[in-house]
């Protein structure tokens, strides 16, 4: 278990990549384009070595899973049209509203979904998966890099590294789309892009990705060892990454957003950890 090894623990298992331990500074400076008071204060976590996997789960990935349980995650799903977001009947992960292939991120997710998931692949495996904790996101997400992306400051380079909102979907969100263009309007296959030094693909952008930690709204007194923050509002989950729909500001490796266990939204997937011995 070398760091930067990739492997898979079953057949259906989704591809897993070994993290090396390390430390890091979580959240963003004072000085950083669209920083959010949230990200701060910035503080020194230390992380152990862990496994992500590589990728989103896909739609694929999350179909063997309701098949094999029976689980249904839900009739209907957060969308936005028109300007606004508006829960719809009928949406689901199997029909978000847009097209899918098996190889796109499984979205109209949420916590608890994401969470039966893993439990059942820990189940199926015998092995220790969970949800990353919000630490451990950013800390696998930035790669050792401490700019705003994995990939630097701009977000001007952003079309070769991930799926956002771009020059493509301008016209649904006017205003908040990068200047480039990434060839896909919504969801993309999973490891479309370039992936970041550990070797993961999509950190930011094509689906927000759940993580274990409840909401606390700045990191005044939180973890400093890697571990989910699990006091606070629990109803509330954290969600990093961005997705295909997000702006510059919001796609950056420190950007945090909660959402409610239960809610599904259309652009909201996640990505299974776990632990090592």
């Amino acid at each position: 278990m070398r760091p930067g090894k990739v492997f898979k623990d079953c057949a259906d298992c989704p591809e897993m990549v070994v993290i090396p331990a390390g430390s890091f500074e979580m959240g963003s400076p004072a000085s950083e384009a669209g920083r959010m008071d949230s990200e701060g204060p910035q503080h020194r976590v230390v992380i152990s070595a862990f496994v992500l996997a590589k990728t989103e789960i896909t739609r694929g990935q999350f179909e063997v899973f309701a098949k094999d349980t029976g689980y249904s995650a839900g009739g209907e799903c957060i969308v936005f049209e028109n300007g606004k977001w508006e829960k719809k009947r009928g949406k689901n992960w199997r029909d978000p509203g847009y097209t899918q292939l098996d190889n796109h991120p499984a979205v109209c997710v949420n916590w608890d979904d994401a969470k039966a998931y893993v439990s059942w692949l820990a189940l199926k495996t015998g092995k220790p998966y969970r949800l990353p904790s919000e630490a451990e996101w950013e800390y696998a997400a930035r790669a050792g890099a401490t700019a705003a992306r994995y990939w630097g400051e701009s977000p001007d380079q952003v079309c070769g590294h991930a799926n956002v909102a771009d020059q493509t979907i301008k016209s649904q969100v006017p205003g908040a789309s990068h200047s480039c263009t990434d060839g896909h309007a919504y969801t993309a296959p999973v490891a479309s892009y370039k992936a970041n030094v550990f070797g993961l693909h999509d950190m930011i952008g094509n689906a927000w990705e759940w993580t274990d930690d409840c909401w606390n709204k700045t990191y005044s007194a939180a973890p400093s060892d890697g571990r989910a923050w699990t006091s606070g509002d629990c109803m509330r989950r954290m969600r990093r990454g961005g997705s295909w729909l997000m702006s510059p500001q919001l796609t950056r490796s420190a950007f945090r957003l909660s959402n409610l266990t239960s809610g599904r939204t259309f652009d909201s997937g996640f990505r299974p950890a776990r632990s090592l011995p």
